[in-house]
């Protein structure tokens, strides 16, 4: 199948500052990245403080896409990485830069669309975003000074992507498509099967129940599941349902 999107798209959630935003624009066409979303940007868009940052790189923010929500941003990717240097309590698999960017390399060239999600300069990524994510990448830095810029961190994964893309154009093999689903058919199978087991009770104590839920819906994201496997989850979640009502 020939690849739909050659490169990953860099995602910036809420970014607070025009300035971060352009010199992100710069470092991604630095290395041959062009694939930009914005989600909810805190000042004006387009910003001109962004458009002077960028220097030379001003058609990536020119073509930029804008959502309202990350959900919106994510929903016709395959496969979407949190970036983020904190501890979390959320259990996803956890790459380096190297080893992510790989990663992504292999789904690309199965035809998958891969997104890179950035947080906000002052807090990064809230744990509501990261479990829409498939998996995390973190950045080995200094445990007592671990925070990173923005354009920083967009800068170092778009080395990396680049590196990689050298070995692949030096001929290092190309993986076997997988018919992976997007991450919007797989939320729309969480949400059928929790609407389901609210109805059956089971997230309890109630004081408890938000706390379940967000494990539930972190535990789907972290399952790339193709189009057969979401038929055979409502195949078995419509069987179950007939089942209790009949019984």
């Amino acid at each position: 199948m020939p690849i739909k999107n050659k490169h990953p798209c860099f995602i910036l959630v809420n970014p607070q500052m025009g300035e971060n935003i352009g010199a992100s624009a710069r470092g991604m066409w630095n290395f041959g990245l062009e694939r930009m979303r914005l989600v909810s940007p805190r000042d004006r868009w387009p910003n001109q403080k962004a458009v002077a940052m960028a220097s030379g790189a001003g058609r990536i923010l020119d073509e930029a896409l804008v959502f309202q929500t990350l959900s919106d941003a994510i929903a016709d990717q395959h496969f979407v990485f949190a970036t983020t240097a904190r501890p979390r309590d959320l259990i996803k698999p956890i790459f380096s830069p190297e080893e992510a960017v790989k990663l992504a390399s292999s789904k690309i060239s199965e035809g998958q669309n891969v997104g890179f999600a950035f947080g906000p300069e002052r807090s990064g990524l809230e744990n509501s975003d990261i479990i829409k994510a498939n998996a995390i990448v973190s950045v080995p830095v200094n445990e007592q000074f671990p925070s990173l810029n923005l354009a920083q961190c967009v800068l170092l994964l778009a080395y990396e992507w680049m590196l990689i893309s050298d070995n692949a154009q030096n001929g290092e093999p190309i993986s076997e498509h997988l018919d992976t689903v997007t991450v919007t058919k797989v939320e729309k199978l969480s949400k059928h099967f929790e609407e389901a087991l609210e109805k059956a009770g089971f997230f309890y104590p109630v004081n408890k129940a938000e706390s379940m839920k967000a494990n539930f819906r972190n535990m789907w994201s972290r399952m790339p599941l193709t189009q057969s496997d979401v038929k055979i989850f409502y195949g078995m979640l419509k069987q179950l349902l007939r089942s209790n009502k009949n019984s």
